[in-house]
């Protein structure tokens, strides 16, 4: 017994995402002998389209197939057409055989494109980037460009220095990265970036969150790596370049050969502009970022597959000053370095049970020095974490069920430095301490157990999920997480009806937590107010619609209401990126989200979403650090404010036109109607510290931003294409109407921002 559950609770999926499976087909002729075939997978609601070859005996393994519907088609000369739909909703292996005919006898199963548009058995919210929008997208600055994909999807929303906001949530976003969770802030400012050139495919989620997923859950984003199987060598180079004297390349070299895949990439970039400003003037702001990784991966039999990632990044850049911090020369550098490691196995039991196994070891490491000119502080800091990550699951097919059940386990190690001297005393109550000087230490520890079932009824889907999580870091806390959706189908109108509910613990953010929780701060003034920021209670409701039109474009609707208890935002000191957690009594945030999705009707392709949210957070404060009158009105004030991400509305669209087989040209855009302000001091003092233009972008008397647009144009076109060798030169212009955008103006928590102006970039990649 105790073997049998060793063996449930320590089995992961290999390099893969929740999301995923796979499929195993044999292609044979009429006599039943193995054919060397080329075999396409295509779903569009996946924006997945991926041709293979079979072997000499016409077997074929596809790995990382999304969930949802697949149009197989095998060709071969002589044989007449294959085509058939494939439904995948479990890591378990499909098997498929395939047999040709002779090309005189029509065989061909009908299959509409339409098919593979709308899944019938999507139960919540999520939105898919594949190959053809990561290979088609506008050029990003560095450290943004997944962000930048991300932020075009319904319900999110980006706020200064790439900060990530969804559906109203603070700092609530999880990444998954090659099926490791990474739960920390991975913005610019606080991580360095996965590329979007390493990744294959991206996977958004805000609703109906398998009950494999916690800590984090805002929102979630899958990013599941390139690592093409094949055989042989083969890989990539890209090379970009434009505004703001910022260079960027790319190179992944990959080699298969036998049973064994082993891949390499770097990428390094610099800029002149890494974070948004808070004045017009795009002082300090230069940054490197430098990453590379491997993997490899190996067959040790046919059940039995095991691999390993190595990643190590690394970003080094400038905090960007104020009129006045530029005046006296001030000069505030950070940096942030990540290394992971990961260790995965899989097992197939039989043809109904798999399992899996992962083990990720990751050192995150982030630093801020300033020079003696700096004001209205000098700051320090390091900060550290080391996290060893376990996580095994075992998934069974049985009937109509897909069923997935397991255990997780993060142990971290906290380290934090933090110094200060005031430069300004006027900025600062007359009795806080004019230096002050921390170093702490603690020991994060996590467990969950989950179990989750997808249960197929005709046209009705059912999905159920239950979530135990343990935390202890300041404090100790345990809780249970239903998760439930449901979804019906009407073939008819091409129609889907969903609904769900997920109940969601979330843990506070780790950046100075330590700190922030620490019987030293007492002695930064009188009146201190430290309260420990308790992880946060969620309900998160959620129902909509999914409508396929001729087979060529499909529409989302969808209305979502979210409540929390110890409803979570962060503090930041100044401009210097230094952030602290707290949380407030209670927090609302509803909704409604659309997206139409034109994957490829004729030569014209693309998306457009559109948000509008309403975001509430209720005070007193119940959790975080507050010093003199922050302390004494923290727990006095009773009443609402709207959240720092309180946009109202919220547009994004882009579409790409095929002119001709080679060449290619794009338009697109983003519209915000403004996040919300809050500055103490008069217009003339604003314009004293930020300048006229972008005071003249503010409504004072509404208290936020006035609306940004900015639109963007794309042209592109194939230079070479051969059978091992594809050359694409690409051009972009962004903000062509050279709006003057401020993102963030004196945001309560969040401090100001300044979009880019107009910009020009071009890239040149190579596939070979």
């Amino acid at each position: 017994m105790r073997k049998c559950l060793l063996v449930c609770l320590f089995v992961g999926q290999l390099f893969g995402q929740s999301n995923s499976g796979v499929v195993r087909l044999k292609v044979v002729d009429p006599a039943g002998l193995g054919l060397q075939t080329s075999v396409e997978f295509v779903s569009d609601a996946n924006q997945f389209r991926q041709s293979y070859v079979t072997d000499q005996a016409g077997a074929l393994v596809a790995r990382k197939l999304p969930f949802g519907m697949y149009r197989v088609d095998a060709k071969r000369p002589g044989f007449a057409l294959y085509s058939s739909v494939v439904e995948i909703r479990s890591a378990i292996s499909v098997e498929l055989r395939i047999q040709l005919s002779v090309a005189t006898t029509q065989t061909a199963v009908e299959v509409r494109d339409s098919d593979t548009l709308v899944d019938p058995h999507r139960t919540g919210t999520l939105n898919r980037v594949g190959g053809d929008t990561l290979e088609h997208r506008s050029t990003a600055l560095p450290g943004r460009s997944v962000i930048d994909l991300v932020n075009s999807q319904p319900g999110w929303l980006l706020e200064s220095n790439g900060v990530l906001h969804p559906r109203g949530s603070e700092y609530q976003t999880q990444y998954v990265v090659d099926g490791v969770p990474l739960t920390d802030n991975r913005s610019p400012s606080f991580a360095p970036e996965i590329e979007a050139d390493d990744a294959e495919s991206v996977t958004i989620l805000t609703a109906n969150f398998p009950a494999e997923y916690g800590r984090k859950l805002g929102g979630v984003v899958e990013i599941s790596t390139t690592h093409d199987s094949r055989p042989g060598l083969h890989g990539q180079f890209v090379a970009s370049g434009g505004s703001f004297d910022t260079a960027d390349g790319y190179l992944m070299v990959q080699q298969g050969w036998g049973k064994n895949t082993l891949g390499v990439s770097a990428e390094g970039a610099l800029t002149d502009r890494y974070l948004d400003p808070p004045v017009l003037d795009d002082f300090t702001n230069r940054a490197t970022t430098s990453s590379f990784a491997a993997h490899y991966e190996r067959d040790l039999t046919e059940r039995d597959r095991l691999g390993f990632i190595v990643r190590h990044e690394q970003t080094v850049f400038q905090v960007p000053n104020e009129f006045l911090q530029q005046a006296v020369r001030q000069r505030q550098d950070r940096s942030s370095n990540e290394t992971i490691g990961i260790l995965s196995y899989q097992h197939v039991f039989s043809s109904n049970v798999l399992g899996d196994f992962r083990l990720m070891s990751r050192d995150d490491s982030s630093g801020l020095s300033s020079n003696p000119q700096s004001t209205p502080v000098i700051a320090g800091q390091q900060r550290s974490v080391r996290e060893v990550y376990v996580k095994g699951n075992i998934s069974i097919h049985h009937g109509i069920h897909e069923i997935k059940a397991g255990a997780d386990m993060d142990y971290g190690s906290i380290h934090e430095q933090f110094n200060y001297a005031i430069t300004d005393f006027s900025q600062f109550d007359a009795d806080t301490r004019p230096t002050f000087s921390f170093t702490g230490h603690g020991l994060d520890r996590e467990q969950a157990l989950y179990v989750q079932d997808l249960m197929r009824l005709g046209r009705l889907t059912l999905s159920a999920g239950l979530r135990w999580d343990h935390y202890h870091l300041v404090i100790d806390r345990n809780a249970l997480s239903p998760r439930l959706g449901i979804a019906w189908y009407w073939p008819r109108a091409d129609l889907v009806f969903h609904a769900s509910y997920d109940r969601i613990f979330q843990t506070p953010a780790p950046e100075n937590i330590l700190l922030a929780s620490s019987s030293a701060v007492v002695a930064l003034n009188p009146e201190v107010l430290r309260l420990p920021v308790e992880p946060s209670h969620g309900n998160f409701y959620e129902a909509g619609i999914t409508k396929g039109f001729f087979g060529k474009m499909k529409l989302d609707v969808n209305y979502f209401d979210r409540t929390f208890d110890n409803y979570a935002d962060d503090d930041v000191l100044f401009d210097t990126g230094v952030s602290f957690p707290i949380a407030f009594r209670r927090g609302t945030i509803y909704g409604t989200e659309a997206k139409l999705d034109l994957p490829n009707w004729g030569r014209l392709s693309g998306q457009v979403s559109y948000s509008n949210m309403v975001g509430f957070g209720y005070t007193p404060v119940t959790g975080g650090l507050f010093l003199g009158d922050d302390a004494s009105n923290a727990l006095a004030n009773t009443g609402r404010f709207p959240v720092s991400q309180d946009q109202r509305n919220t547009v994004s669209a882009r579409f790409r036109y095929q002119v001709v087989p080679r060449a290619w040209v794009a338009l697109g855009g983003s519209y915000g109607s403004g996040l919300p302000t809050e500055f103490d001091g008069t217009v003339q003092d604003a314009v004293q510290q930020f300048g006229q233009q972008i005071v003249d972008r503010v409504n004072f008397e509404r208290g936020r931003v006035r609306p940004s647009l900015s639109l963007g144009a794309s042209v592109g076109t194939e230079l070479v294409r051969r059978e091992h060798l594809l050359m694409r030169l690409q051009a972009d212009v962004q903000n062509f109407n050279n709006r003057l955008n401020v993102i963030n103006f004196a945001g309560l928590f969040s401090g100001t921002g300044i979009g880019p102006p107009r910009s020009y970039s071009v890239r040149l990649g190579i596939d070979f």
